[in-house]
């Protein structure tokens, strides 16, 4: 289930898929019935990374094809940090593994949405965070959350 639409109107950042009714209605039954991390994050809380990775890596402990959770991880990490680093706000972070993928989630309470960068050479390791996001992501993408945005991501299990 390999989604590559880019795109969408001023409310799309990146990929996304338009869903029926009833896949909307499953996918929600699939949510309340998943595994989840849910956490919120403190305001400019760096630490909250690697505690956010942790937690993270024992929900996927036995998740998708070998791999797949160290990708869930590092993208996790980038968002956060975005969220952290780039707000003077508090974040929230959501992680809801389904059946068949694991959906990511990291809401803040800023409208300003996020800019794509081309990372330079000489910057060190800031600009790559949402090109990481677009390169290994299934999807992703931003949407309005009444205060503030959400930036998810989407990963395909992967399994065989």
């Amino acid at each position: 289930m390999k989604r590559q639409a880019r795109g969408g109107g001023p409310t799309a950042v990146g990929a996304f898929s338009a869903k029926t009714v009833e896949e909307k209605a499953d996918s929600a039954l699939e949510q309340a019935q998943s595994p989840q991390l849910r956490r919120r994050l403190e305001q400019a809380d760096l630490g909250a990374v690697p505690e956010t990775r942790r937690a993270l890596r024992e929900l996927l402990r036995h998740w998708g094809r070998p791999g797949r959770s160290e990708i869930a991880e590092l993208l996790t990490s980038e968002l956060v940090t975005n969220a952290l680093v780039h707000t003077d706000h508090d974040a929230v972070v959501t992680a809801t593994v389904g059946p068949r993928a694991l959906r990511v989630e990291v809401r803040d309470f800023v409208a300003r949405r996020p800019r794509m960068r081309v990372p330079k050479a000489d910057d060190g390791t800031h600009g790559r965070g949402l090109v990481l996001v677009q390169s290994l992501a299934d999807a992703w993408g931003v949407r309005a959350h009444g205060v503030g945005k959400a930036v998810w991501f989407e990963l395909d299990a992967g399994t065989a």
